[in-house]
């Protein structure tokens, strides 16, 4: 995954635990799925709704090319357990700097989790520089497109909202 940086975790950092309240300061069990306005990638948001659904959550999946005024008035309105945000094309560490700014600047998202992944540049040239970017920017954690992508967010859904075991658990 990429450095550490001391608000977030990424795939070499151990996770901190959190209890279930200070991580859904909304008190719901509704995670918000989106891309961000440069990306029109479905399929992506279509896998995550189905992995969040099996730890018990609701989901509501915002979907594509989501401009940054609906994605921040969607989160403010809906208070989220947590925001997952995903990117396809490339761009998610150019839209997630601008994304996390907006999202942080609420007081009322200010405890609330949020995570950017998927392909955060269109090269492998500055990676690790990028994830500890878009971690001291704001986000809680950091996945690029490496193989063990999934199962760390599973890690990190289960420890920040105590989310139950699941069949994708099983051995």
């Amino acid at each position: 995954m990429s450095g550490a940086a001391a608000r977030g975790t990424t795939g070499l950092d151990a996770i901190r635990p959190s209890d279930v309240e200070s991580a859904s300061p909304g008190g719901g069990r509704t995670v918000l799925v989106s891309s961000m306005a440069s990306d029109s990638h479905t399929w992506n948001l279509v896998y995550l709704q189905l992995l969040i659904n099996e730890f018990g959550f609701e989901v509501v999946n915002l979907g594509p090319c989501v401009p940054d005024d609906l994605l921040v008035s969607e989160c403010v309105a809906r208070r989220p357990s947590m925001v997952v945000l995903s990117s396809v094309n490339g761009h998610g560490y150019q839209d997630g700097m601008r994304v996390i700014g907006r999202l942080r600047e609420r007081p009322e998202l200010a405890g609330t989790p949020v995570v950017i992944g998927g392909k955060l540049g269109v090269s492998e040239v500055d990676r690790e520089v990028h994830a500890a970017d878009l971690l001291a920017a704001g986000f809680d954690a950091v996945y690029d497109d490496r193989p063990d992508g999934a199962a760390l967010f599973r890690s990190f859904v289960t420890t920040r909202l105590g989310a139950g075991a699941t069949a994708l658990d099983a051995p």
